[in-house]
């Protein structure tokens, strides 16, 4: 089974097959890269399991998928603290003019952030369903 790893320390983003690792990517994430993204707009990328639930191929960054955030618990402790929790975070190509994913630059408001050519690739590889285990 397919399954996606962010370390987000590390800037990467591992795809593993049924046999091991089939690729590994360098990413940009949010512009608060340190921390668990809690609220709208804190500009932080998640932490925690999660899935990939939706694709979208007319994405403002080139090509997307989505990942499941936020889930139960991140609702609940927004909501415990009067925010909301924020969502549509994505994997996605497509960086502004001059950020260089591969330079690992942080510009999302908290998603992954790939080159086009790296998002077409797992845009083709990973199926809805496929979790994702991001750590910091």
């Amino acid at each position: 089974m397919t399954r996606l790893r962010l370390y987000k320390s590390q800037r990467l983003l591992v795809l593993d097959g049924a046999q091991g690792v089939l690729r590994s990517y360098p990413v940009g994430l949010g512009f608060a890269p340190e921390g668990h993204k809690q609220f709208e707009g804190d500009g932080r990328t998640p932490e925690g399991t999660y899935t990939i639930d939706r694709r979208n191929p007319e994405s403002l960054f080139h090509l997307s998928i989505g990942i499941s955030y936020p889930n139960a618990a991140d609702r609940a402790f927004a909501a415990a603290q009067g925010q909301s929790p924020g969502g549509d975070i994505f994997i996605h190509g497509g960086p502004r003019r001059g950020i260089d994913p591969t330079n690992k630059q942080d510009w999302t408001a908290g998603c992954i952030a790939v080159s086009d050519r790296q998002i077409e690739e797992i845009y083709a590889m990973v199926r809805d369903g496929t979790p994702i285990d991001i750590y910091a």
